[in-house]
């Protein structure tokens, strides 16, 4: 009797080592071979001075109380939680960019369940060096040395459900506007409201082009500041580079035929072709938008697949992967460094799913 209770016991042990050795590989562990391949393009440096290092990603679609499952949600949020603070730990970035899309239910949801992690307790605990940008994904074990902001388009659907409450809730709550150029390190960042430059007289859209127009006149000041001193006068002063073009939907093109990769679209998808104001921005938003900056480099999401696209043969545009494996087997983010780009792939969900069908097998 004794050794049918032993053999019963050491049984019982077994699976529970199993299944908490499954446990810890597949909710921690695999997160840090795999991003342990990545590292930041190598740039030589000029009189010691390190370039900056940002990791941007897309459309986490942080699920909401109407549509989203608790156990889906719980899934899907924690995944992203763990890439998300072991990429921080590992690459150490110095900003983080997310470019739009970041609720599920944006349109729908109150403010109280919309931004209910972002208390005061949140705001005040959080290590990061402007605790305003804090993304509800348990950010207040961010490295100090990393700051977070939100792309002002981070409500899914936010064009069709836009309105000007809404809007400036999401500004005040994550201090964002529709329109900025942020300048780290000698690096000028773009950020634009891409919903608002459908040219359709919505109530956001003429505020936000007149301060484009205001912003790329400073720009092209400060670039040209000593050809053109008297137009020049009383303007907004930037580092004298071409920007980095940060919004969520992609500039205008026809379709994802010419994107190739591991992370573009499927080719069923490849070849749909693309709706202005609705996939892409309009023809003649992009043109503005090329013609008034001149970026040296724009990203973007919205898609949910990567692409890269040079327009005009001039201005290169990478279209970011979503972060979430809800919309992709291989969600991805990118890293960069002076214009220097690199992919960085999360574990496949299928990859990530062996060893629990495995250890279901064993049990």
């Amino acid at each position: 009797m004794i050794s049918v209770y032993g053999s019963s016991g050491r049984l019982a042990a077994s699976l529970i080592f199993t299944f908490v050795s499954v446990f810890v590989l597949c909710e921690y562990v695999i997160y840090y071979p795999v991003i342990l391949r990545c590292s930041w393009p190598h740039i030589e440096t000029v009189n010691s001075h390190l370039p900056l290092r940002a990791l941007f990603l897309s459309d986490t679609h942080l699920l909401g109380a109407i549509k989203g499952h608790w156990l889906d949600k719980l899934r899907r949020e924690w995944q992203m939680e763990r890439a998300f603070q072991t990429s921080l730990w590992l690459l150490n970035p110095e900003i983080v960019f997310i470019l739009g899309d970041v609720f599920d239910e944006g349109k729908w949801s109150s403010s109280q369940e919309l931004y209910p992690p972002l208390g005061p307790d949140v705001l005040q605990n959080a290590n990061i060096r402007h605790p305003s940008h804090v993304l509800p994904l348990h950010l207040p074990r961010c490295p100090e040395s990393s700051e977070v902001l939100l792309h002002p388009c981070s409500m899914q659907t936010c064009r069709q459900k836009m309105t000007k409450q809404k809007l400036e809730r999401f500004e005040k709550v994550f201090n964002v506007t529709s329109a900025r150029i942020l300048t780290i390190k000698g690096v000028n960042f773009l950020l634009v409201n891409s919903v608002a430059l459908h040219g359709d007289h919505c109530p956001i859209c003429q505020r936000v082009e007149k301060e484009l127009h205001k912003l790329s006149h400073a720009l092209n000041c400060s670039i040209q500041s000593e050809q053109h001193y008297d137009q020049c006068k009383n303007t907004e002063s930037f580092a004298s580079t071409a920007p980095v073009l940060l919004q969520h939907y992609p500039l205008y093109r026809v379709s994802d035929a010419m994107c190739t990769g591991i992370d573009a679209a499927p080719l069923d998808e490849r070849y749909q072709l693309f709706q202005e104001r609705y996939d892409v921005i309009s023809k003649n938003a992009s043109k503005k938008l090329l013609w008034w900056f001149k970026p040296r480099l724009i990203l973007s999401g919205h898609t949910h697949h990567g692409c890269e696209v040079l327009h005009e043969n001039l201005y290169p545009e990478i279209s970011i992967p979503s972060f979430s494996w809800r919309n992709r087997n291989n969600p991805s983010f990118i890293l960069v460094i002076k214009a220097q780009v690199l992919f960085t792939l999360m574990p496949f969900q299928s990859t990530y799913c062996l060893p629990w069908n495995a250890n279901g097998e064993v049990l």
